[in-house]
C-alpha cells in the first residue's frame, strides 16, 4: 500500500499545473456521457435506456465539446480542489443548467423522443456527477499525499465563529487536522460543528492522549486578554503548545486595534519625560581609535555599550563576561558590524575577580579604556547570598580597578547605581563600596605621571533591563496577572537602556578623577502608576476597588528586605552642573587609605570565610546610614 501511495504522489508532483487543469476538463466532459445514460435511465426506470439522444453519437459528442469549451471559458477547472467550496459549487451547477438547457435544445432540434423532464433530470444528474467527481479526487489526493507528510493533530479553543471559519479554513490544509472543539459553553458541548464534536475544557488531557494533540489553537477574540491568558496558561500547564487567533474580521478590517495589540511596548514609553538620547552628546572622539574593554559586556548594560562603542570605531573592543551564553550571543550580534567597520572584536571568558587574568587580558590588549559593567544587581539575591555579591562587587571592582591603575589605562569607568546611596541592602552597600574604592584609587593615583582616571557613574532603574521591574510587569501581565507590587508608595527613578549607555560614554569625555556623574531624570514614578500604565497600554483594564470587573489586579506583597521606598541619586548636597545641562556632578567624601584598606581586608576574609554576619557589620561599621543592614535576618543559601 505505501509503494502505491509513494508513485501516485510521484506521479500527481510530477504533473505541471496545465496538466492538473487538463485533467478537470477532461474529466467534465468524460462524465456527460454517464450522466446522461444515467438520467435517461432514471427517467425510462431502466438500466439499460432503449430511447433517447444518447443514440445519436452525433450530437453526444457535440455536448461533450460544448462542455468541455464551456468549463475553459467559465474557468471552472482552475478551482483548486481543496479550495472547492459554495462558489466553486455554483458555478458548476450553472455549467450543469447550460448543458441541460442545450440538451433539451438539441433534442428538440433532432425530433428526439425523450420528454423535457429528462433534460432537467440530466441537470441535476450531471451536477451530481461534476461535484461528487471533485469530492472523490480531493479525498483520493489527500490520502496520497499522506504518504509524504503526517498531519498533526489540532484542538480548537472555542467553537464560535472564529472557530467555525478556522475550522472551515483547515480543511483545505494537508499538513494539520482539526480534531474537536473545546468550549466554555454547555449549551453547545456535545453537539457537532463543522463536522466536529465540541467538548467540554476538563476532557482536554483525555482528547490530547487519545488523539495525540500537542497544539491547541485559541479561537475566541471576543473574550477579554486576561481571560485569554488565564486559558493560556493553564493549556500551558498540560504541556500543550498555544497559539491564539484575532478574529477574521479584525484580520481584514481596518480597525488599528489588532496592531496596537501586536506592537511591544517600548519601555520609554512610561518614563513620564523625553528619552534623552538625542540630547546626550555621543563622546565618539574619545573612543575612536582606541582599546576598550567592557567587563559585564553581556548584560543589559554592557551590552548596549557594546552596541553604542562599535559605532564610534575604535581600534580594539574587549568583551570580557562570565556568562558563556551572554558572550556568545554578544559577539554573534557584533561579529558583522565589527568586520564592516574595521573594529577587532575580542571575546574574554572570565571573572573580573580573577586578578592574574584579568592583569594578561588588560596588558595583551594593550587596553586604553575600561568601562566596568559587571555587577550582580538582583537586590533579593545579593540580600540573600551577600559573599559571592560582594566577592564580584567589591573585590572584584577593586581588582580590575586596581589592575587598570598599574597597567597605565587611561581612564576607567564604573557603572553604579542609586542604591548606592545611603544603602538599605546589601547589594547597595556592596556597590557603594565598589564606589569608595575607586575613589581611593582615584586620590592615590591622582598625582602619577601617566594617571588612569577614574570615575564613576550612578543612575536609577534602567526600563527593560534584567534588574528592572518592566519585565516582571510583562511577564505577570502576559499570564493575566495579578501584577504584584511591594507597596503601593514605592517610587524609583527610571531611565532607558540607551539614556544609559550614553550618559556613560558622555562621562568619559568629562571626567577628570574621581567624579561621580548622574543624570537629571526628573522626577521619580510611582511604581503604582507605571504597573497601571503597563496594564492599560496591553490592553487591560485594572481591577480594583473601583472596577471590580477589571481584568488584572495589582497585588500589594509588602517591602522586601532591604527595600526602600525612595530611592536617591546624591549622598550630599555639594552636586555641581557639567557641560551638560542634564548631567550632574557630585564629589563625595569618601574614606582614607587606610581605612579603604582595612575595609577590603575584612571583606576578603569574611568573603573567603562565606561570613554573610560579618559582611553585614563590616558595611554597618564602614558606609554611612547604613547600620540597619546588620539587623536583617540574614537568610541562608538554599
Amino acid at each position: 500500500m505505501a509503494a502505491t501511495q509513494t508513485l501516485l504522489l510521484n506521479m500527481v508532483t510530477a504533473m505541471s499545473r496545465h496538466t492538473k487543469r487538463a485533467v478537470i476538463v477532461a474529466l467534465d466532459v468524460a462524465l456527460l456521457p454517464l450522466a446522461l445514460t444515467a438520467a435517461l435511465a432514471l427517467q425510462q426506470n431502466s438500466i439499460i435506456p432503449e430511447i433517447g439522444l444518447i443514440h445519436i453519437w452525433q450530437a453526444v459528442a457535440i455536448l461533450m465539446f460544448m462542455a468541455g469549451l464551456l468549463a475553459a471559458v467559465m474557468g471552472i477547472h482552475k478551482v483548486q480542489l481543496k479550495a472547492y467550496e459554495a462558489r466553486a459549487l455554483g458555478m458548476t451547477a450553472f455549467h450543469a443548467v447550460i448543458m441541460a438547457a442545450a440538451t433539451g435544445i438539441l433534442d428538440t432540434l433532432t425530433n428526439g423522443p425523450s420528454p423535457l423532464a429528462t433534460a432537467v433530470t440530466f441537470g441535476f444528474v450531471y451536477f451530481a456527477f461534476a461535484a461528487g467527481s471533485r469530492y472523490i479526487l480531493l479525498q483520493g489526493l489527500r490520502w496520497i499525499y499522506s504518504s509524504g507528510e503526517r498531519q498533526v493533530p489540532i484542538l480548537i479553543y472555542g467553537a464560535g465563529r472564529t472557530g467555525q471559519q478556522l475550522a472551515r479554513a483547515l480543511k483545505t490544509d494537508d499538513a494539520i487536522q482539526p480534531v474537536a472543539f473545546v468550549d466554555d459553553n454547555p449549551g453547545i458541548q456535545s453537539t457537532l460543528v463543522q463536522g466536529l464534536r465540541v467538548y467540554s475544557p476538563v476532557t482536554i488531557p483525555t482528547l490530547a492522549t487519545e488523539y495525540g494533540i500537542t497544539r491547541v489553537l485559541l479561537a475566541m477574540p471576543s473574550q477579554s486578554r486576561a481571560r485569554r491568558a488565564q486559558i493560556t496558561s493553564k493549556l500551558e500547564d498540560m504541556s500543550l503548545v498555544v497559539e491564539t487567533l484575532p478574529s477574521f474580521a479584525q484580520l481584514a478590517g481596518s480597525s488599528s486595534r489588532l496592531v496596537d495589540q501586536l506592537r511591544p511596548a517600548s519601555p520609554g514609553r512610561f518614563l513620564g519625560r523625553p528619552a534623552l538620547d538625542s540630547e546626550l552628546p555621543g563622546g565618539s572622539e574619545t573612543y575612536a581609535g582606541k582599546s576598550i574593554l567592557i567587563s559585564g559586556a553581556g548584560g543589559s548594560i554592557g551590552s548596549e555599550l557594546c552596541r553604542q562603542l562599535i559605532t564610534c570605531q575604535p581600534r580594539r573592543l574587549v568583551l570580557l563576561e562570565l556568562s558563556e551564553l551572554a558572550l556568545f550571543t554578544i559577539t554573534r550580534e557584533l561579529e558583522g558590524q565589527a568586520e564592516k567597520l574595521g573594529v577587532t572584536l575580542v571575546p574574554v571568558l572570565g571573572s573580573v575577580a580573577d586578578a592574574s587574568y584579568v592583569r594578561k587580558v588588560l596588558a595583551q590588549n594593550a587596553t586604553e579604556v575600561v568601562l566596568h559593567a559587571a555587577a550582580y544587581k538582583h537586590v533579593p539575591i545579593v540580600e540573600r547570598d551577600p559573599v559571592p555579591g560582594f566577592g564580584n562587587n567589591v573585590l572584584g571592582t577593586h581588582v580590575l580597578a586596581t589592575a587598570a591603575a598599574d597597567l597605565g589605562v587611561k581612564r576607567f569607568i564604573l557603572i553604579s547605581t542609586d542604591k548606592a546611596v545611603r544603602p538599605k541592602n546589601m547589594m547597595g552597600a556592596s556597590k557603594r563600596l565598589a564606589e569608595i574604592v575607586v575613589q581611593d584609587l582615584a586620590s592615590r593615583y591622582g598625582t602619577a605621571g601617566n594617571r588612569t582616571v577614574f570615575s564613576m557613574v550612578r543612575f536609577g532603574n534602567v526600563m527593560g533591563s534584567s534588574g528592572s521591574v518592566i519585565p516582571l510587569f510583562q511577564d505577570q501581565i502576559n499570564r493575566g496577572g495579578p501584577v504584584t507590587l511591594t507597596d503601593r508608595n514605592v517610587t524609583r527613578y527610571f531611565m532607558t537602556i540607551s539614556e544609559a549607555a550614553r550618559l556613560v560614554l558622555v562621562a568619559g569625555t568629562f571626567a577628570t578623577g574621581g567624579e561621580v556623574f548622574v543624570l537629571d531624570m526628573g522626577d521619580p514614578i510611582p511604581i503604582y502608576n507605571l504597573a497601571r500604565q503597563m496594564i492599560e497600554a496591553a490592553g487591560y483594564t485594572l481591577r480594583d476597588d473601583d472596577n471590580p470587573g477589571g481584568d488584572i489586579e495589582i497585588e500589594i506583597t509588602g517591602l522586601r528586605p532591604g527595600e526602600k521606598l525612595e530611592e536617591e541619586l546624591l549622598i550630599g548636597e555639594g552636586q555641581t552642573t557639567t557641560p551638560h545641562a542634564k548631567i550632574l556632578l557630585a564629589r563625595e567624601t569618601y574614606l582614607s587609605e587606610i581605612e579603604v584598606a582595612a575595609c577590603l581586608k575584612a571583606i576578603r576574609t569574611a568573603v573567603a570565610d562565606a561570613d554573610g554576619t560579618a559582611l553585614r557589620g563590616i558595611v554597618a561599621h564602614w558606609i554611612e546610614d547604613a547600620t540597619d543592614i546588620s539587623k536583617q535576618i540574614e537568610t541562608p543559601a538554599q
